[in-house]
């Protein structure tokens, strides 16, 4: 590269860019390549160690930037520091064809010291002695970014009793400092290469194929467009000085090759080591979640997705959830039902721990009676002697559709329909009430529209329901079974085996009195209110069944994506989604599912939290899990 007073002078007098080592001129002639070479690197304000590490296009820029020489003529960093540094650039308008294209693809430096910016007073971690300060790292990291990399250097931090040396991004470092000040390192590092934190980012969103794959292939896209415009803009401003006639200039020098973004399984490992590093913290928020109103149930829909040393050991996934549809607990086990009493064990002591009110209700799909004693459920939480387990109405409805003789017979939609009335009825009140928000309605609209046929989801979502009592339950059923008994289709087809549902509804008429709803317990929350017809309405949420359990298991598929993961990375992926889908249902039970500001973050929620309440006395951040000890 050129002496620093060169390339300041050229680039004072003529407006172009700082030349390269590459493109050096021959400033005096009686010197050899090489011998120019060596005077540049001497001459160029750099640690050795940094010119190793740092691409030749840095060098300049980045000496010029952060340091200058000292009364010994050695580098000497500068007084001013900061984390972020970011390079010039080519200049806007060229006066002379670019000699190097070195300017155009230069990249942001990140620059990392807590002890000399923030003056910590940091601990060796083998003798406890106070750290001080031994010079720069000799080595620059390079950091994947989104559009390309950015690079990272640190200081050098030394124990003067043990002689224990450290660098200011290792963890020894990182855990000694306040979370606002570690909230400012912007990467995850691994053996050779970083990645930056946003990155990671995008994978934690438990949607369809979000993972590692996807991931590289956006960023695969991203950096060679990137590479491709800064090409673009090198190769523009050599030619604009080539013209038809004249004698040509020599053959600029290549671009730079692209630097190969990271395959997927590097992604996928920084990921899991970023979820490690909060794993505390997640634990702590999913092991905060309580409820009154629980419900149990099991899928087989993950299970197929664990690979390697774990394939085949697990076969069902049990999970508990509240009334709010928040996960507490989520375990795998080798059979359904098998393997669950330290589940069990850890719910009941999680509520004695925390001193929260041990549950009222239990819904599950099995197990909810038994014909003397207590059932197999109410013994596995044997602590809650006040709990009481009932079956979720779904499983048992479903169990009578096992008696139909085919499900797209044209009457099997009204028998279940019908079904559903003989168990529920709804609250009379709440009916009236939406009936005359949808006259209002009618009155306002179209000439013609009736408001007697409510679509079922309205009712669901502004009306109560109740279950009828065991006795009147089973009147009906048997009114119902009498008179679908002989119904048919238009081809004589019947809709029932009378022989199989009267043997279905032999074996579960003893659960009517397991599917009523328990006295004195509220299974309905209100969530909000919407206008309608001039008349406000509640929006209910209803905490009855395991059918919000079902819809989780629909997305549980989701939380690991691809087909297959690891043990290690498939609890990577459950853990984070677990945390995301219980403060989504937090703040949807609220009435704040489509709020203006998202973070998962709960430590740093909770520090600034911490500060507007200390400044302001106000929670500048709504927090809708709080994670507890």
């Amino acid at each position: 590269m050129e002496l620093e007073a060169a390339s300041t002078s050229q680039s004072a007098t003529s407006g172009g860019p700082v030349p390269s080592q590459r493109s050096q001129p021959t400033a005096d002639p009686g010197k050899q390549p090489s011998q120019m070479l060596s005077v540049a690197r001497r001459e160029l304000l750099l640690p050795e160690g940094w010119r190793t590490s740092l691409p030749k296009e840095q060098h300049v820029w980045v000496s010029q930037v952060l340091f200058t020489r000292g009364k010994d003529g050695k580098p000497t960093l500068t007084s001013n520091l900061r984390l972020w540094w970011f390079p010039p650039g080519p200049p806007n308008v060229h006066l002379q064809p670019p000699t190097s294209p070195d300017t155009f693809f230069q990249r942001p430096f990140f620059l990392w010291m807590p002890y000399r910016m923030w003056g910590y007073k940091l601990s060796c971690t083998a003798c406890s002695h106070r750290l001080s300060g031994a010079g720069l790292y000799r080595t620059v990291r390079r950091v994947l970014d989104t559009d390309g990399w950015y690079f990272m250097a640190t200081e050098y931090l030394e124990c003067r009793r043990c002689r224990k040396k450290v660098a200011g991004w290792s963890r020894d470092v990182l855990d000694q400092l306040h979370h606002t000040h570690w909230d400012e390192f912007p990467a995850i590092l691994t053996y050779r290469l970083s990645c930056d934190k946003k990155l990671i980012g995008q994978m934690r969103d438990r949607t369809l194929d979000n993972g590692a794959n996807r991931l590289r292939r956006y960023l695969l896209e991203e950096h060679t467009r990137s590479w491709i415009l800064h090409s673009k803009s090198y190769l523009f401003a050599f030619a604009k000085f080539i013209t038809s006639g004249a004698e040509p200039f020599a053959t600029p020098p290549l671009p730079p090759r692209m630097t190969p973004v990271p395959s997927a399984k590097w992604l996928l490992s920084v990921y899991a080591r970023e979820v490690a590093l909060r794993l505390e913290e997640t634990k702590a928020r999913i092991t905060s979640i309580f409820g009154s109103i629980l419900k149990m149930d099991s899928t087989k829909k993950v299970t197929k997705k664990l690979a390697g040393a774990a394939a085949g050991t697990a076969a069902w996934v049990t999970n508990v959830e509240n009334e709010h549809g928040q996960i507490l607990i989520s375990v795998l086990t080798a059979a359904k039902g098998a393997g669950l009493h330290p589940m069990a064990t850890g719910l009941m002591q999680r509520y004695r721990d925390a001193s929260v009110s041990p549950p009222l209700v239990l819904y599950v799909n099995r197990d909810c009676c038994s014909h003397g004693g207590p059932s197999k459920v109410s013994l596995l939480f044997h602590q809650w002697d006040q709990l009481v387990v009932r079956l979720d109405v779904w499983h048992l409805m479903r169990r009578f559709a096992a008696g139909v003789t085919t499900e797209s017979h044209p009457l099997y939609s009204l028998f279940m329909a019908r079904l559903s009335f003989c168990i529920f009825e709804w609250d009379q009140g709440d009916v009236a009430q939406l009936r005359q928000a949808k006259a209002g309605e009618v009155g306002k609209g179209p000439r013609g529209s009736g408001y007697g046929n409510i679509p079922l989801k309205e009712l669901a979502r502004h009306c109560r329901r109740r279950t009828r009592g065991a006795e009147e339950t089973g009147r009906l059923i048997d009114e119902m079974l009498e008179a679908f008994g002989d119904a048919t289709d238009t081809m004589g087809v019947p809709l029932l085996d009378r022989d199989k549902i009267q043997d279905i509804w032999k074996t579960q008429r003893r659960h009517l009195h397991c599917i009523q709803d328990p006295p004195g317990v509220h299974l309905y929350m209100q969530t909000g209110r919407l206008v309608k017809g001039g008349i406000t309405l509640p929006v209910f949420r209803c905490a009855r069944g395991t059918t919000s359990l079902e819809s989780f298991h629909l997305h549980l598929d989701r939380f690991i994506p691809g087909t297959s993961a690891s043990a290690a990375h498939f609890q990577a992926y459950l853990l984070e989604g677990l945390a995301r889908w219980n403060e989504d249902r937090a703040a949807q039970a609220v009435g704040a599912a489509d709020r203006d500001v998202v973070c998962y973050n709960g430590q740093l929620q909770h520090s600034v939290n911490e500060l507007s309440e200390f400044l302001y006395h106000i929670k500048l951040v709504e927090d809708y899990t709080q994670p507890a000890k």
